[in-house]
């Protein structure tokens, strides 16, 4: 059997109450003497002993475990910004769960479900579009929830994004005011409120340089087995419009896929590029493509900081039948660098 509270209290003649204290941290807080702390401390490391954490949320009414659910944990956005949120948790004492959809209404269904059960104190999610009744009702128990990168502007939940259209609009002004007239726009997933704002700062760009808008130059990509659907659209693009003379990708994803494109069909990229996010391998295969980096950093800490400000207010309010999580917006800006 591992050892207990009750162990290390008997065997030291302390109370169960003050061990408890000393393990959660709360010795100083509770004026436990410092040579009382460092025995309870040093005999519970010679035990190996390890709390069990359900039976402390039971006393304390949370288990410091936050629950991440994102899209796809092999994309280089994803996974920066699950590395932020991790180490910004552990610096406020919380664990990190992390569960990937694969953009699966099913799979993240699942994920939420199983993050409830493993009674988390709260749910950092990058949602599907379908996702939105699982919110809704996430929401409606007042259960601690922040939305990054995506959100549902119908629904009164917490969330993250950047300054989607108007990063879009600045990009594309620039590859206009670099001589740039047919330039093509290529997207994915058009059913996020994120993505039809990057495509609509695209379109103010091109509406307010009375270049107009050419559906031709618009390709969107089905995400899924985006890597084989991003040709026929980018064939298409040149079939339509062979002079076209620059590219805005409204994710890094389509922009590497884009270059491979270019690789396999032995074209000479001599376009103007612009990108929302970036990945390293851009200074390799398109050193002057210019970019809208993402606030990562602030991303993670403020994804956090919300959460747990709704988990505390929970927790003060757990009594209270009526008790409302009122819900907070963040629009982030991100880094321009043009480099062409």
């Amino acid at each position: 059997m591992r050892p207990s509270l009750k162990d290390i209290a008997k065997e030291l003649n302390l109370s169960k109450t003050t061990v408890s204290w000393v393990l959660s941290g709360r010795a100083q807080q509770k004026g436990i003497s410092e040579s009382t702390a460092n025995k309870v401390l040093e005999y519970a490391m010679e035990l190996n002993y390890q709390p069990n954490l359900i039976a402390r949320s039971l006393n304390t009414g949370t288990t410091k475990t936050i629950g991440l659910i994102l899209p796809s944990i092999s994309d280089s956005f994803y996974s920066e910004v699950a590395r932020e949120i991790e180490s910004e948790a552990r610096k406020n004492g919380y664990s990190l769960m992390i569960g990937s959809s694969e953009s699966d209404i099913d799979r993240e269904d699942e994920i939420v479900r199983l993050f409830k059960a493993k009674v988390v104190d709260g749910i950092i999610i990058a949602p599907t579009k379908r996702s939105k009744i699982e919110i809704q009702r996430l929401i409606n128990e007042s259960y601690p929830l922040v939305t990054i990168d995506r959100y549902f502007p119908e629904l009164n939940a917490t969330y993250i994004i950047i300054n989607n259209r108007d990063s879009s609009y600045m990009l594309t002004k620039h590859l206009i005011n670099k001589g740039c007239k047919k330039i093509a726009i290529l997207t994915t997933n058009s059913y996020l409120t994120t993505m039809n704002q990057r495509r609509e700062g695209y379109e103010d760009a091109l509406r307010e340089s009375k270049l107009g808008i050419d559906p031709d130059l618009y390709g969107e990509v089905n995400f899924v087995d985006y890597e084989k659907n991003i040709y026929k659209v980018l064939d298409d693009i040149f079939k339509n419009v062979p002079d076209v003379d620059g590219f805005f990708f409204t994710t890094h994803i389509l922009a590497l896929e884009t270059f491979q494109y270019f690789h396999t069909r032995n074209i000479k990229p001599g376009f103007e590029f612009a990108s929302i996010h970036e990945v390293p391998i851009f200074k390799v295969v398109a050193p002057r493509i210019n970019v809208a980096r993402m606030p990562i950093e602030d991303i993670g800490r403020n994804a956090v900081s919300l959460l747990i400000e709704q988990i505390d207010f929970v927790k003060q309010n757990r009594t209270k039948r009526n008790r409302k999580i009122e819900p907070k917006q963040l629009i982030l800006s991100c880094s321009l660098d043009f480099r062409s």
